[in-house]
């Protein structure tokens, strides 16, 4: 009797493992057809998300078509449209409306950058500046003197960087870098550029910074589009990686893995100085205050001898305009009353209204920046004191009672401190 029970269970285990294999098959397929799936919509997302944001080709189309119907004219727009020894290479946008590319200008590394249509009102989560004006290029008047071009800047400084003493000066030195060709002369192209370009906080701080070490030297524009000179590393720190492997990496194991990848030390040190030595020139210039609005790593580089430069100034706008812009809006609490990331006021609940005083200086906000850039890794000899200047540094408020002097000695300790450190190195 048992010898009989014994082959009909040996019959069933094939049966057995053969339906057990199918079963792993169909998971096993289920669960391909399915990453299949939900990569191939990532990759979708990815690259309609790439199109919408780098439009260089529709960008390029526009100054073009106004440059050879004699609308705009420029030092870039003979290279751009009819030699195309101007071309634009890996994207860098981030919004759609503001195109920015690695670029080559005749064998000259660059980046290029060119302003996209943009609705009118003003939006303090995207841009402080309407485009549509901007895009039409329809100012100045053919007929209009150099001399009313010249009202026509001194009035739009003006209302920027309000009353200063010497506009007059800023205005002449707009005219000379207007006069794209050098012919001693300011065309009606070249005006229409130059009054494009002047909408856009960047572009006059380069021409207000462009003696400074930190600001990068404009190479040229035609219309709103302008080259800048290209920077070697283009994030304060942190590794490129490709878009696929950046999707699956969580946000804060990113920005820790962000720090492995930094300059030794005392590159870090020297970086930091120049980020410091970049606050100063901003910090009551020779035409009034600029705000910066968002100190991110991203907006910050350096060159190959580890001096800083920046990427990305959109952001850093002048304190007048600001304030005039973002008194009296409409507010439920402090957190309507933010321009960029770092350019905060408070709410008045009583008239429920924006106050114009920003709360943090951009020396702050730096060192809110630098705080464990230069606390990771440092001298074990600095770094007590270090930690104690930097944090003195964050605590600071434009409200505080003599904040210029505070502002003044915190910014010469921080700087003397780390120079002592690394005057004596090769890195120095």
């Amino acid at each position: 009797m048992a010898r009989s029970l014994c082959p009909g269970a040996w019959l069933r285990k094939p049966y057995y493992l053969q339906a057990r294999f199918s079963y792993v098959r169909m998971k096993y397929l289920f669960f391909s057809w399915l990453a299949v799936f939900v990569g191939s919509w990532i990759i979708y997302v990815q690259y309609s998300t790439y199109t919408e944001l780098c439009r260089g080709k529709d960008c390029k189309k526009i100054i073009c078509d106004k440059y050879k119907t004699g609308v705009i004219d420029g030092p870039a727009c003979n290279s751009l449209c009819v030699t195309e020894t101007l071309y634009f290479g890996k994207c860098l946008s981030t919004k759609p409306n503001n195109q920015m590319y690695l670029g080559i200008w005749d064998n000259l590394p660059g980046v290029v950058k060119c302003q996209m249509e943009q609705a009118l009102h003003l939006d303090f989560g995207t841009e402080l500046e309407p485009r549509k004006e901007i895009v039409l290029f329809d100012k100045p008047t053919r007929g209009t003197t150099v001399q009313k071009f010249k009202e026509m800047v001194y009035s739009l400084f003006k209302a920027k960087l309000g009353d200063q003493g010497n506009l007059s000066e800023l205005v002449n030195l707009i005219l000379t870098v207007a006069d794209g060709d050098k012919d001693g002369q300011v065309s009606l192209g070249e005006a229409k550029s130059a009054w494009a370009l002047l909408q856009l906080n960047e572009f006059l701080l380069m021409v207000i910074l462009q003696d400074k070490e930190h600001t990068p030297k404009l190479m040229g524009f035609c219309g709103d589009l302008y080259v800048m000179e290209s920077v070697e590393y283009t994030s304060l720190y942190g590794i490129s990686l490709p878009w696929v492997i950046e999707l699956f990496i969580p946000s804060g194991f990113r920005r820790s893995m962000d720090q492995l990848f930094t300059p030794s030390w005392p590159r870090k040190a020297k970086i930091a100085i120049g980020l410091l030595e970049f606050v100063e020139d901003v910090f009551h210039g020779p035409y009034g205050n600029f705000l910066m609005c968002d100190t991110s790593a991203k907006n910050l580089g350096y060159n190959d001898k580890y001096d800083l430069k920046m990427v990305d100034m959109r952001k850093i706008v002048p304190e007048t305009n600001l304030k005039e812009l973002i008194k009296d809006r409409h507010c439920e609490s402090d957190l309507d009353c933010v321009y960029g990331t770092d350019c905060r006021t408070s709410c008045d609940q009583s008239t429920m209204k924006c106050t114009s005083e920003v709360i943090q200086p951009n020396l702050a906000k730096a060192c809110q920046l630098l705080k464990d850039y230069l606390l990771r890794g440092a001298p074990s000899e600095i770094r007590e004191e270090l930690e104690k200047q930097l944090y003195s540094c964050i605590a600071l408020k434009v409200t505080a009672n003599q904040m210029e002097m505070e502002h003044s000695l915190i910014l010469n300790n921080l700087k003397t401190l780390l120079w002592k450190k690394i005057s004596y190195t090769n890195d120095s």
